[in-house]
């Protein structure tokens, strides 16, 4: 591993990964970095998020292990900073001409750095760069969306299909593979981002602890004229449920932590303004009160995560302050 002593060269693409309690999904990340990797002049930048139970320990012994271990750089925070500081540190570490944001849950298949570096150079005016996730059952995971807005809310909290068809042209999720002119955010499971649009966007926003941070990084960079393209041939699979509780506990019906309606509420200010996160909470609401109305005609009521009524409105009053974040 380098020292911090050591001068940091620039590379064509520096990788970014982020480990918390998840060494072996880590390892196994890693490994499918260096092995594409081949001629391609990346390093590889493992942020260890403040694990304290051995796993940073553990990657450092496997990086003794490895021949090509002068391509790896494990960065231990003194903190647990989230997925945009931990990030922040893996892009800060070296200077690159691309930046790779990966899930320690995801892998890169073969061929992925070539696909994904030839077409960001082939479109010097995009800023980043999505390629296909798929799920590790073969099935392709949605990563291309449109931006949230109080009347997606209101679709989320109906599910309702004359809602949805009224405002189709607000639905979050897009149909894969996504129309170029569509894609107004891709999800940082995987993404490969412009160095000079880092340089002029700055960091991700530390604001957000866990959750939405993509979706305003990507606001920033719409705002500032760079666009987002999509790079089928450069083929990734994401673990369902490996690195993150939301999703599954979502899908149970169960209440989501706080720092998820913190980086919500965080989201709607920064997009929308001051109202943001108000309209986006009444919208909610009514959409919620539609769905009520089945009852009425006994039909079932669409679920939703529990608490979710009272949990919108999180930093309802301080919508840029406490992250809600957990430490430990």
């Amino acid at each position: 591993m380098s020292s911090p002593s050591d001068p940091a060269p620039h590379h064509r693409v520096v990788i970014s990964v982020i480990n918390y309690r998840t060494a072996g999904l880590t390892v196994q990340c890693a490994e499918s970095v260096l092995r594409d990797l081949g001629d391609h002049d990346g390093h590889l930048v493992i942020v260890d998020n403040n694990s304290g139970d051995g796993s940073a320990d553990e990657i450092a012994a496997w990086i003794d292990t490895r021949p090509d271990r002068d391509k790896v750089t494990l960065v231990r925070s003194p903190s647990n900073t989230g997925f945009s500081g931990g990030h922040n540190q893996g892009i800060g570490a070296r200077s690159a001409d691309y930046y790779l944001v990966l899930n320690s849950d995801a892998i890169v298949q073969p061929g992925f750095f070539t696909a994904i570096l030839s077409a960001a150079d082939a479109q010097p005016e995009k800023g980043l760069f999505a390629p296909r996730i798929d799920y590790d059952d073969g099935s392709q995971q949605i990563s291309c969306f449109r931006f949230h807005s109080p009347a997606s809310e209101l679709i989320r909290a109906a599910q309702s299909g004359p809602v949805s068809r009224l405002l189709g042209a607000r639905r979050v999720p897009l149909t894969m593979p996504p129309a170029p002119d569509q894609i107004e955010w891709a999800s940082f499971a995987c993404i490969l981002l412009r160095g000079e649009m880092v340089k002029q966007l700055g960091p991700m926003d530390e604001g957000y602890f866990l959750y939405f941070e993509d979706v305003e990084y990507c606001f920033r960079a719409h705002r500032a004229g760079w666009r987002i393209a999509y790079v089928h041939d450069a083929v990734a699979v994401h673990f369902r449920g490996g690195s993150g509780p939301v999703k599954a506990l979502a899908k149970a019906r169960k209440r989501l932590p706080p720092y998820y309606y913190a980086s919500r509420t965080r989201l709607f200010r920064q997009l929308y303004g001051p109202t943001g996160p108000w309209r986006a909470n009444i919208a909610w609401s009514i959409g919620r009160a539609l769905a009520l109305t089945r009852a009425l005609l006994g039909k079932g009521v669409p679920p939703v995560p529990d608490k979710e009524h009272r949990d919108i409105w999180t930093n309802a009053l301080t919508p840029l302050g406490d992250r809600r974040a957990v430490e430990g």
